[in-house]
C-alpha cells in the first residue's frame, strides 16, 4: 500500500514531527510504502476559488507545491493527516493544502482511500479536541475516505511531553495495523 503523510507544523521536530515519524516506521516495518510532505515547510498558497480547476480538467491555476503533491495524494490508497493543535482546529498550513483538494474532489471521491488523523495540542481535556475531530471526519465523509484510526496526543506541548508518553508507541502500532 502507498501511504502519504502530510504534516502541518512548522516545528520540523515538534510533537507531531515525532507522531509522523513513528507511524512511518511502523508503515515500513508492515511493508507499505510512505511517501511524506510537510507542508509548513512548502510553498503551498490558499485556494482562490476561481474555479478554473472546474473548467480545466481538474487543473489548478496556482503554480506551487502542490503541483507535486497531487499525484502522490492520487496515487496514494490512504492519506495520513497530522497535524497540531494550535486553535481547536487543523493547522492553517496542513488546511491550506486540504483546501486545494478541491481542484481534485471527484477523483478523490471516486478513489475511496483511506486515512489517519495524527494531532498533538497542549490541553488535557478531550473536549478541545472536538472541532479538530468534527473536522477530519467530515473530510472523510465528504472524500468517501475510511477512517482507520485517530491518535490525539493530550497534553502535549513540547517533544519531550510527546517523548514521555505512549503516544509515539501508538503510531507506530498504528502504522504497523495498516492493511
Amino acid at each position: 500500500m502507498k501511504i502519504l503523510i502530510l504534516t502541518g507544523s512548522p516545528r520540523a521536530k515538534g510533537t507531531t514531527a515525532l507522531l509522523a515519524e513513528q507511524f512511518a516506521i511502523g508503515a515500513k516495518e508492515a511493508g507499505h510504502e510512505v511517501v511524506r510532505f510537510d507542508t509548513a515547510k512548502l510553498n503551498v498558497k490558499p485556494c482562490m476559488s476561481c474555479y478554473h480547476c472546474i473548467k480545466n480538467d481538474d487543473k489548478c491555476s496556482l503554480d506551487d507545491d502542490m503541483q507535486n503533491i497531487y499525484p502522490e495524494i492520487l496515487s496514494a490508497d490512504m492519506i495520513v493527516f497530522v497535524t497540531p493543535v494550535y486553535y481547536f482546529g487543523i493547522s492553517a498550513q496542513l488546511k491550506a493544502a486540504i483546501d486545494r483538494f478541491f481542484a481534485i474532489n471527484t477523483k478523490l471521491q471516486d478513489a475511496h482511500k483511506k486515512a489517519v488523523l495524527l494531532a498533538a495540542g497542549g490541553d488535557e481535556e478531550g473536549w478541545a479536541m472536538t472541532a479538530l475531530k468534527l473536522s477530519y471526519e467530515t473530510i472523510c465523509r465528504y472524500l468517501n475516505m475510511k477512517d482507520m484510526g485517530q491518535i490525539i496526543a493530550l497534553g502535549c506541548y513540547q517533544r519531550e511531553d510527546i517523548e514521555n508518553s505512549q503516544y509515539p508507541e501508538m503510531a507506530r502500532k498504528l502504522g504497523q495495523s495498516i492493511k
